[in-house]
């Protein structure tokens, strides 16, 4: 069942929940361990996050350096398939980035995906690869999601980028994208990063998820200011609970975010690991009660394959 058909037919708000594919390496129940303690709560799709291959320069003999291409986790079509063998009831909503791949290989990965009967999808552009101050795209590939949406789309209507495919096999993918309630970091301004969302809506995109954020203000003025600007789709929050007093200062750099005086305040307080995940804990259930209370269709939980704290959190708050 689509995302989309999911979110208009449910007659209550509900959880989703988003995974980290295991360390290439590991065995396969790990992802199961990740998965197990949330069907309790009978989730209408699981996302699975996907990351690019990560480049590493390697010292030879002569003190020279030669650059190696590694895949640190299996691929997004093993995942998915891994996934649909344990659990074939269960809605998987890969994400498809364009970081690391030319327009012809994401064409294929969709490809792949709708072999394997995958209806829901989450377009997005990807990061940069470690020592790269900005994005920088494949030279035959993609520089904006919205073009990666707008391919999605195409494909949806049997149009292939090879011109010799004719009334080619449409695919049937709903397409998620994300937003930054607290603006994406490369963005001029909130404005600015909102026209780059609109634009990937008016691709193709289906609804949006949003980028964790931890106070509930900053995401209803980003949802007004969404409408203003004439985006109807709909809008799930995402939720990361914070874990450590580490995160304090962690989370603001990598994902640009900030975090509220009063919740710093209270991470300060605490007084061992276990007290400080608590206080995430504690937090995450009050940003939820009041999401759902302000009538969100779904709130989407980032598990980072720890699922202890976020078990507690819905138990709570649904």
């Amino acid at each position: 069942m689509k995302v989309i058909d999911i979110i208009n037919s449910s007659q209550r708000p509900f959880a989703s929940f988003e995974l980290v594919p295991p360390l290439k390496g590991s065995d396969v129940s790990r992802l199961y361990d990740s998965i197990d303690p949330l069907m309790q709560f009978q989730p209408p799709f699981i996302n699975v996050t996907c990351h690019r291959d990560e480049v590493e320069y390697v010292p030879n003999t002569d003190g020279t350096y030669k650059k190696m291409t590694l895949a640190k986790r299996p691929s997004t079509i093993a995942i998915v398939a891994a996934i649909m063998r344990c659990y074939p009831n269960l809605e998987i909503v890969p994400h498809v980035i364009c970081g690391g791949a030319s327009q012809s290989r994401v064409e294929s990965e969709l490809l792949d995906l709708h072999f394997l009967g995958i209806q829901n999808v989450v377009a997005l552009r990807g990061d940069a690869i470690p020592g790269q101050r900005f994005f920088i795209p494949e030279p035959d590939g993609f520089s904006h999601s919205a073009e990666l949406v707008a391919m999605i789309h195409r494909l949806n209507h049997g149009q292939y980028l090879d011109p010799t495919v004719k009334q080619g096999l449409s695919t049937d993918f709903c397409v998620g994208v994300a937003a930054y309630p607290e603006k994406h970091f490369e963005a001029a301004n909130l404005d600015v990063d909102i026209q780059h969302l609109k634009e990937k809506v008016q691709a193709g995109a289906d609804y949006i998820v949003t980028q964790m954020f931890f106070d509930n203000q900053q995401f209803f003025r980003f949802v007004d200011r969404l409408r203003q600007a004439g985006i109807t789709v709909p809008v799930i929050p995402g939720l990361k609970p914070i874990s450590s007093q580490r995160q304090v200062n962690l989370l603001p750099r990598s994902f640009h975010i900030d975090i509220p005086q009063e919740l710093v305040s209270e991470l300060n307080k605490a007084k061992t690991a276990d007290a400080a995940y608590q206080v995430g804990i504690e937090w995450a259930i009050q940003q939820s009660r009041d999401l759902l209370a302000h009538g969100v269709p779904a709130i989407h939980y980032y598990t980072m394959a720890k699922t202890d704290n976020v078990c507690q959190i819905v138990r709570e708050a649904f």
